[in-house]
């Protein structure tokens, strides 16, 4: 009888580092497929969507940036991302929304500055919404293409390009939404960016 009991917990625990054993297996296997797998089927995927220029990676495609100076403020020559509420910005370990609501005074505050900023680098005309608020992440690396061609004069200014130019660039970046229908036209401003610095007058 004393055998019996002694034989309950024993097998018990080896029920268990079994199946401890083969959990840990299967964890570690379907790891490394999938991981196989996206490197041989998606490698661009699977290393962040990098975009890389001269063999240096100077961003992600899916992750926005600034261009702006040390001091925040907007490169002229640049186009310019819509704001960012991660962290000091695109920061992806801080990555949210403002939460701040339609009514807030803070958010007004921060639309109607951004209006008068834009306003003066970029001139009169329509401001689309995504010019003067943040996406929901923080890191949206898209704008809208209305916004993109409200940049144009100014760009082409500041890198003595004829506008002509600079509008036909942006036209040539847009991406259509998503399986044609989803969304509205983007353009991603970093690769946008990287386009322009090609041009020569």
């Amino acid at each position: 009888m004393s055998s019996v009991l002694t034989r309950g917990p024993v097998r018990t625990w080896t029920v268990a580092l079994r199946l401890l054993l083969l959990t840990t297996l299967a964890t570690v296997v379907y790891t490394l497929v999938v991981t196989l797998i996206g490197q041989v089927v998606l490698p661009g995927q699977a290393h962040g969507s990098t975009v890389s220029v001269g063999g240096k990676v100077v961003g992600s495609a899916l992750i926005g940036q600034s261009f702006t100076d040390a001091k925040g403020n907007a490169l002229p020559q640049w186009f310019q991302s819509r704001p960012s509420a991660a962290g000091d910005g695109y920061d992806g370990g801080a990555s949210s929304g403002s939460n701040l609501g339609p009514n807030s005074a803070d958010l007004l505050k921060a639309i109607d500055e951004r209006k008068a900023a834009i306003r003066e680098s970029d001139g009169p005309g329509a401001i689309p919404a995504d010019a003067v608020t943040a996406s929901g992440s923080g890191l949206d690396p898209h704008i809208s293409e209305a916004y993109a061609l409200l940049q144009v004069d100014r760009v082409a200014r500041a890198r003595n390009l004829s506008a002509a130019t600079v509008r036909a660039l942006v036209e040539r970046t847009v991406q259509a939404p998503d399986l044609g229908y989803l969304g509205q036209p983007t353009v991603n401003v970093l690769q946008l960016n990287i386009a322009l610095a090609g041009l020569r007058a």
